[in-house]
């Protein structure tokens, strides 16, 4: 009988060991952890040529712009037009010139390298009301996963000099970009920081949020809460309002919660870590009871994603040059699942938005091909940041392939 009550006991210490194990590693999974089920194997090279083995829309066609750019995530224009990109994973900032203008870049140059995991990418030029003088006056900023640094930068030479460090993010565990937006107003920066983990309370204020970089008076104050990882970021030309990806919790299923893109307001609370969707109750993560519905103050996105798909760069089609049916509408670039049974995402989605800019109907392939099978070894890439521009062009940055595409519209707009 003594035995038995022994045994009885070490199962049920083993029980609740196990059971607090798996709460513990569900919100916050360890490195390692993830580090084994996000393992794949290193993609093909991309054949030879210009044509890049990708699926464009009737009318467009996929080029490789540059190859070898390992990490390849953030792109921004400099003030003479010359493509820049974070790569984050070497911590670099390079530049893409394509002086010959034959449609790929003539070398990489590296401007910035030595920086930590480096990635958002923001080119900020005064108004000196002369357009030269704006030119020699701009600023770079360089968001690095513990501070934000701003760097003269001479665009003749592709130098970036100072280093200036204006402000320093949490850093540690968890999500580790940090993306940079100008807001519309031309007053402030802001930041996109994700959270620690997977779920949990964040101890940290700072984590989870969009925070603000008041360029005159140098303050730093938090601009939204409740966002698990907004990656990017990006202002609609129509309402000149601020709209960024979210990516959803893990560990809860196939297809919840979604992937959000969301309209970014001052003040606003999206609901993580207690709420997602459409304002949902997470009581996997919140088993608390409550009077009211604690969602109920949330804001809910502006179009849910399919889970899992880690919605990253989104950006909008510009109406000049561009097919009629597709101006002023949404990409949105998918970089693919890491733990869902069946993958999903990667490719570049269209969404179709009216007047009021709410989605017509889901999401339409505009880029795909990233992955033809079901085993995300098999994934030639996984898209990143999108950048679009007037004459129907879109460059598209891979971060698997190390490789920036450019789609280019090769008829005239219907």
């Amino acid at each position: 009988m003594r035995s038995l009550l022994i045994i009885l006991a070490i199962l049920a210490i083993l029980g609740v060991g196990g059971y607090y194990t798996y709460e513990y590693v569900k919100e916050k999974p360890p490195q390692f952890l993830i580090k084994l089920f996000t393992r794949t194997a290193p993609p093909a090279p991309l054949p030879a040529g210009d044509l890049a083995p990708l699926e464009a829309p009737q009318g467009f066609v996929a080029r490789i712009f540059a190859r070898d750019v390992q990490g390849a995530r953030v792109m921004i224009r400099d003030p003479k037009g010359v493509l820049l990109v974070s790569q984050t994973s070497e911590g670099k900032v390079v530049a893409l010139p394509d002086v010959n203008t034959d449609g790929k870049a003539d070398q990489a140059i590296t401007i910035l390298e030595g920086l930590s995991q480096p990635h958002g990418l923001l080119m900020h030029c005064p108004d000196t009301m002369s357009e030269s003088a704006d030119q020699d006056a701009c600023v770079l900023y360089v968001a690095e996963t513990g501070a934000l640094k701003s760097y003269r930068y001479e665009r003749d030479t592709f130098r970036a000099t100072g280093g200036e460090t204006l402000t320093s993010f949490p850093t540690g565990s968890g999500h580790f970009t940090r993306t940079l937006q100008m807001h519309p107003d031309g007053k402030q920066i802001l930041i996109s920081v994700g959270s620690s983990c997977n779920v949990c309370d964040e101890s940290d204020a700072r984590r989870a949020t969009v925070l603000s970089y008041d360029l005159a008076t140098k303050k730093v104050s938090t601009f939204a809460a409740g966002l698990r990882n907004t990656v990017f970021m990006a202002v609609d030309p129509v309402k000149g309002e601020v709209w960024g990806t979210d990516n959803g919790r893990d560990l809860i299923g196939d297809n919840i919660p979604p992937d959000e893109v969301n309209i970014i307001t001052k003040g606003g609370n999206y609901g993580w870590p207690i709420c997602y969707g459409a304002k949902i109750h997470d009581t996997d993560f919140d088993t608390k009871q409550y009077v009211r519905d604690p969602c109920a103050d949330t804001i809910a996105p502006q179009i849910e994603l399919q889970a899992h798909s880690a919605a990253l760069g989104l950006a909008f089609v510009p109406e000049e040059g561009w097919p009629e049916d597709m101006m002023s509408d949404l990409l949105v670039a998918y970089h693919g699942s890491w733990n869902r049974s069946q993958p999903t995402g990667y490719k570049v989605v269209r969404f179709n938005l009216d007047n009021n800019r709410k989605a017509i109907g889901g999401p339409v392939d505009f880029l795909t091909g990233f992955l033809t099978t079901n085993d995300t070894d098999d994934a030639i890439g996984r898209p990143v940041g999108i950048l679009t521009e007037p004459g129907g062009t879109v460059y598209i940055s891979d971060d698997r392939a190390g490789a920036i595409y450019k789609v280019s519209l090769e008829t005239p707009a219907y």
